[in-house]
């Protein structure tokens, strides 16, 4: 039988590992059970760990599989559950997918301008990504030549992680293929009858051209930097 915090906890790691293939961090925890330290989680992560619930992947920040889920109402008596973490943790024990803490790769599809416009290229070389960097969709990455965006903490020799996707909003960083020849990593915005890509960069103009001209290949979805 568990206790009702160590319940809480595993159905809240269960839950999030189900949205996102992510373990939570210790704060988050730490926060969902109201508790007054991360102390408090390490203990409780422990006792599950004794039960046979959880384990814990080695060599892996944050990694947490859940081996099991308690049964219906598995909790001490007078320390009931909450009904509503429990059911769909339940359901969620049944599909529980493996954390997604593993190295992936994606495409690199050569280097994008964050200054002039060069040209797209393509190329078969894969790179290694941490796959918490990723969320849900498609993704390739695109090594940054440039410094036109060093404002957005965008550097030269950046990877871009770049969502696919073919539409953007206002103040979104984006890949723009121009003229279907050239692309370049800019702020999205709309100024009248004309796409306006900006720089984070006070050494460089905005660039304007006809929506025609620019066709959006993707939304920046995170950085990757080696040092």
């Amino acid at each position: 039988m568990l206790t009702r915090k160590q319940h809480e906890l595993i159905c809240f790691i269960a839950d999030r590992l189900n949205e996102t293939g992510v373990s939570p961090s210790f704060e988050e925890m730490k926060e969902a059970l109201d508790l007054k330290s991360k102390s408090g989680v390490h203990r409780l992560i422990s006792a599950l760990e004794e039960r046979g619930f959880l384990r814990r992947l080695a060599n892996r920040a944050r990694a947490l599989e859940v081996v099991k889920m308690p049964e219906r109402g598995g909790v001490a008596p007078g320390q009931p559950s909450q009904s509503s973490a429990a059911a769909p943790a339940a359901d969620a024990a049944r599909s529980l997918p493996q954390p997604a803490n593993d190295v992936i790769e994606i495409p690199l599809h050569g280097r994008i301008a964050a200054g002039t416009p060069i040209e797209a290229l393509e190329g078969a070389t894969m790179l290694p990504v941490p796959a918490a960097l990723l969320g849900a969709g498609e993704h390739y990455a695109l090594e940054v030549a440039g410094d036109s965006m060093v404002e957005a903490g965008i550097l030269d020799g950046d990877y871009a992680l770049i969502r696919r996707t073919d539409t953007a909003r206002d103040g979104e960083i984006i890949v723009a293929l121009i003229d279907e020849a050239e692309a370049t990593l800019k702020f999205f915005r709309r100024e009248g009858a004309m796409v306006r890509l900006d720089p984070a960069n006070r050494s460089y103009d905005p660039q304007r051209y006809r929506p025609e001209q620019v066709r959006v290949q993707g939304k920046l979805a995170g950085l990757l930097r080696r040092y």
